[in-house]
């Protein structure tokens, strides 16, 4: 039995993995993160690279580890019901809702809208996005083909046009390191850690990793053993290369401050340090870069949830689901970045916990011998608190004051909760409910030995 790949293969599956979660998100966010967090750049760094680097990574390998065919099956553990509403929710907001639509309006807003006159910015984004969505349809209909038509092909480029303009921000920065501003002057780490959110790696780790599986499987190796091997070589080139981009990117935000200024958002960043370093040509480029990057990043994310819905629905083919899945894509893609940004920070908020959560039961799941009641009890714990951090994000998101009746709820979690200001008030509760878990199925156990 076939229990290892060459290099040659690993590096063809990571190149893969790192095209496909490397999209608009991933230029933009690290960027903006550089410039806020300034003096306190490292910590914050360190926070992002948690969320938006090792938290993929324990994604794919809990896919791996889990020995499950998809996410739905991973998250029946908890219910049948849950797993759908989980998973489908899960794929709407990295698919047609959130993430795809962004890449699309990211590419253009970053790398077309310097070119187009302020008066055609409108028609210039429904034009590049059909042009843009048609081209994520085309290779979506050939998903056999991902590894050569993604991992060999665009990444490798991605790669090489970042590469030459992190060159230029290290070995000449565009000036030196301002202090932090807003929530980064106290808070840097936990900032970080959030900010990590946006990227929504982790969230599209728990997809992608049965692409990567698929991947080992079809070149020869079947073993539970031998997949989670290969699978751990091939996210690390992914998750090796998105950190060394992060830190490059980040810095470049940092250092960009004292010749420009501090804008909304990541993007302003990318298309100052370009046209600082190589002027129009350096927007070509950038152009160039944030296209490839978003297409990959639509491509893979528009076949996994064609896929995955196809499962659910039998009786509509894969090819009118992806063709139902850009169309809805497109559409929302024209409602702007910004407001995109806006209606999905509110939902990450609620889904990631609920995602780092599984992942952690997935791996913890032996020491309680999988009983169902570990999977409820933290996954239910973790739901209550992350779904009021939802709904908080929301009504800050829309400028308006908390709803009335959540004042009570939230009072008392400020009150209870460590670290649920920054966010993370879920994750003690949700450890807490695991090991009583463990300790009362141990105390069972050592019973029905004893008697």
């Amino acid at each position: 039995m076939k229990e290892k790949l060459s290099l040659s293969k690993y590096a063809a599956i990571g190149f893969m993995l790192f095209a496909l979660f490397f999209g608009a998100g991933n230029l933009i966010f690290p960027a903006q993160l550089g410039q806020y967090a300034g003096t306190n750049l490292w910590q914050s760094v360190i926070g992002f690279l948690i969320t938006g680097v090792s938290l993929p990574l324990l994604g794919i390998l809990a896919m791996g580890f889990s020995g499950k065919r998809n996410l739905e099956e991973l998250a029946s553990k908890v219910s049948p019901t849950y797993a759908v509403l989980f998973t489908s929710l899960l794929y709407l907001t990295i698919g047609p809702f959130f993430a795809s639509p962004r890449t699309g309006t990211a590419a253009y807003e970053i790398g077309i809208a310097p070119f187009i006159s302020e008066g055609f910015q409108e028609v210039g984004l429904l034009i590049f996005t059909l042009l843009f969505f048609a081209t994520a349809l085309w290779f979506s209909l050939n998903p056999a083909k991902i590894v050569d038509n993604v991992g060999k092909l665009l990444a490798p480029g991605i790669v090489i046009l970042l590469a030459i303009l992190l060159f230029m921000v290290f070995t000449k920065p565009m000036g030196t390191i301002q202090p932090p501003v807003g929530d980064y002057k106290s808070g840097a780490f936990v900032k970080g850690f959030l900010d990590g959110y946006n990227t929504m790696d982790a969230l599209a780790s728990l997809v992608f990793g049965i692409i990567v599986i698929n991947s080992v499987r079809s070149m020869g190796i079947t073993s539970k053993k031998g997949v989670l091997h290969a699978t751990a070589k091939s996210g690390l080139v992914a998750i090796t290369l998105l950190g060394v981009i992060y830190v490059g990117i980040a810095y470049m935000g940092a250092t960009s401050v004292e010749s420009f200024e501090i804008f909304a958002n990541g993007g302003p960043v990318l298309s100052s340090a370009a046209n600082y370093y190589f002027g129009t040509f350096g927007l070509i480029m950038l152009a160039i870069l944030i296209t490839l990057a978003c297409l990959t990043t639509a491509i893979g994310l528009t076949t996994a949830c064609a896929e995955y819905f196809q499962t659910l629905f039998p009786k509509f083919t894969y090819k009118s689901l992806v063709i139902f899945f850009s169309t809805l894509t497109f559409i929302i893609a024209n409602f702007g970045l910004s407001n995109i940004i806006t209606f999905s920070v509110p939902v990450l908020m609620f889904l990631y916990p609920l995602a780092i959560v599984l992942m952690i039961l997935t791996f913890l799941a032996p020491l309680f011998n999988h009983h169902r009641a570990g999977y409820i009890s933290a996954i239910s714990v973790t739901f209550f608190i992350s779904i009021f951090d939802g709904l908080q994000s929301l009504c800050k998101s829309l400028e308006i004051n908390n709803f009335r009746w959540m004042e009570p709820v939230i009072s008392f979690y400020k009150q209870i909760l460590p670290f649920y200001s920054e966010g993370l008030g879920w994750l003690l509760p949700a450890m807490i409910m695991i090991i009583i878990t463990i300790v009362i199925v141990r105390i069972q156990n050592l019973k029905e030995v004893i008697s």
